[in-house]
């Protein structure tokens, strides 16, 4: 029984998105009663002494909220996309996670922005 309240909490379901030196976990996870919810990690890599350590911010969004979530989400982007930056083509961010990485192994310690599409 204890197992199956332990396996009950274990993710079903894992996206992750890489955005230089941060990556975002979009995370479905399952609660004692097989309720669903969602996740979203913001995991960042800091310097520490002699290595690094990662700095995590987490939310958690339940199912009544989801499309509320999402319209507002999409509203916000849609709103930079074609009121704030219009002339910005976005279009130039969809690319491979691995050739993102290539393309910015060697960029400085600078924070990188997360990409929209």
């Amino acid at each position: 029984m204890e197992d199956n309240n332990e396996k009950g909490r274990d993710e079903i379901y894992s996206e992750r998105v890489k955005a230089g030196k941060r990556t975002y976990f979009f995370d479905v996870k399952a609660t004692r009663s097989n309720d669903y919810y969602l996740t979203i990690t913001e995991s960042k890599r800091k310097p520490k002494d002699d290595g690094f350590f990662y700095e995590k911010h987490k939310i958690f969004l339940y199912k009544e909220d989801f499309n509320k979530f999402v319209n507002a989400l999409n509203s916000t982007v849609n709103h930079v996309k074609d009121e704030l930056m219009p002339e910005v083509d976005f279009t130039q961010f969809d690319r491979d996670n691995d050739e993102h990485e290539i393309a910015n192994a060697d960029v400085s310690e600078s924070d990188s922005e997360l990409k929209w599409d």
